[in-house]
């Protein structure tokens, strides 16, 4: 493992659709048996994978598994760093990487993404394919003027073009100007030849404008064998094949995760790009577990506390649900269930929970709990579900246990054609500031997968759509 220090920060992954050709687990994985010192996801106007990539690290850190524990033993002690960041591309195609450096930061990197994607009329018909302002899937219209607004604590890479000129000068310049934090260049060999030359005109351009360089690869696999993967991607995203694709490919397959001696030696010269990538890396305190659950207090009524509201509706709700009487087995279950939500502080999550239910049920909307949540009495009583654990012989402890360290998973189905009112009165009660729908990351299915692969290697329909059916489920 090598001594040399180095963060590579630009690398995205299969969350940059059509363009990464690694997955985030993947990407971190290679990291850590490179001896990286650190490594930043920077996906196109998306936070998407950033969990994966925490949770992969966290796991190569923690799990037993034999295979995990075979790489710890080949490569030592996880000293890989995390970082979040995302990658803006604004409507005139330029790019700008960001790294929150603490926790409102990262707020207000969520704040500026939010903001481009709702410019998306999604009701609206697509324009003409030539058309510079047609709307695509997952598109984020945002300028540089919305990120300079709330770049505040937001670390900032300007990638170089492929083609350096004037024109990226002066943008650059008034870039660096404009912005309220660090602002520095972002400078990747491209193994064509010209590499000492461009990075030695990169480096005068740094001088220039102040933004000093910074070494990266950009980076789009986690390993050379991935290259093949990544040219179909192109050549879906161009829609062409792999035989006419032609330019529009990668030159080589060198954007892959390198290891610090091989970077110190692509920048020999300009150490100090290199040097930069830590002193960056160094000035990145937020974690993913800097974020937590905050949960509404407008459930609970004045003067009274969250645990003993919750527990005076459960005790209603058993009432209720046991007109007969309710047993000393169902009181005592209630009382564990209770103590154990009271000392992993989750009362203000099921008031929530039963807020929103009775309030559809208040509107006649049909809704119903489901999932693990069925393995709780509390549920039950407060009538978010619909099954009796206690006659079932549920285990609570699927459901909620103190050694996850995580809020337990409610699922409520609301009736499709008034869910809308449902979504209105969440908006009204906890207010819009509050409250949003979330996303959902659509992926490859198998068959999708094969037809467009199909495509790109020039296969005729009949073929592909007869290699599709191959696929079972």
């Amino acid at each position: 493992m090598s001594s040399l220090a180095y963060v590579e920060l630009d690398v995205r992954s299969n969350f940059s659709f059509l363009e990464g050709g690694s997955k985030a687990e993947e990407l971190i994985v290679q990291a850590y048996a490179l001896g990286l010192t650190g490594f930043g996801l920077c996906d196109r106007n998306t936070l998407a994978g950033v969990v994966r990539a925490h949770r992969a690290l966290r796991r190569l850190k923690e799990d037993d598994d034999e295979e995990t524990v075979a790489l710890r033993q080949a490569h030592g002690e996880v000293r890989l760093r995390y970082f979040v960041g995302s990658r803006l591309v604004f409507r005139d195609g330029n790019e700008l990487l960001v790294y929150p450096r603490d926790r409102a930061a990262y707020g207000r990197l969520c704040r500026m993404l939010s903001l481009g994607k709702s410019r998306i009329d999604a009701g609206g018909s697509a324009p003409g394919k030539d058309d510079p302002d047609r709307i695509e899937k997952g598109d984020c219209r945002l300028d540089f003027a919305d990120a300079a607004t709330l770049g505040e604590g937001l670390i900032a890479l300007a990638p170089a073009p492929e083609r350096i000129d004037d024109v990226f000068e002066r943008r650059l310049l008034t870039w660096r100007e404009a912005w309220p934090d660090q602002f520095y260049l972002a400078a990747a060999p491209r193994r064509r030849g010209d590499d000492r030359a461009r990075l030695n005109r990169l480096a005068g351009i740094a001088a220039r404008t102040g933004a000093p360089m910074v070494a990266t690869n950009a980076v789009l696999y986690h390993h050379p064998d991935r290259r093949p993967l990544q040219d179909v991607l192109t050549c879906i995203r161009e829609k062409t094949t792999i035989d006419e694709a032609g330019f529009r490919l990668e030159a080589n397959a060198e954007r892959h995760l390198k290891p610090a001696v091989e970077m110190a030696r692509l920048f020999r010269g300009h150490e100090a790009a290199l040097a930069r990538t830590v002193e960056i890396a160094d000035q990145l305190s937020f974690r993913l577990t800097d974020l937590s659950y905050q949960y509404p207090h407008e459930p609970v009524p004045p003067g009274w506390t969250a645990n003993r509201r919750l527990a005076q509706l459960a005790f209603r709700g058993a009432r209720a649900r046991f007109p007969d009487g309710v047993s000393a087995s169902v009181v005592e279950t209630l009382k564990k269930e209770l103590r154990l939500i009271r000392k992993v502080d989750y009362p203000h999550y099921f008031l929530t929970v039963h807020d929103v239910v009775q309030e559809a049920r208040r509107l006649g909307i049909l809704c119903q709990g489901r999932g693990s949540a069925a393995n709780s009495v509390v549920c039950f009583c407060l009538g978010v579900t619909g099954v009796d654990p206690t006659s079932q012989d549920l285990l609570f402890e699927r459901f909620l246990s103190e050694e996850r360290k995580e809020p337990p998973d409610i699922d409520v189905d609301f009736e499709h054609e008034r869910r809308e009112e449902v979504m209105q009165y969440m908006y009204t009660r906890y207010g819009r500031h509050r409250a949003a729908i979330c996303a959902t990351v659509i992926h490859y299915r198998p068959r999708s997968a094969i037809r467009d692969v199909g495509k790109a290697l020039g296969l005729t329909e009949d073929v592909t759509a007869a290699l599709a059916n191959t696929v079972w489920g």
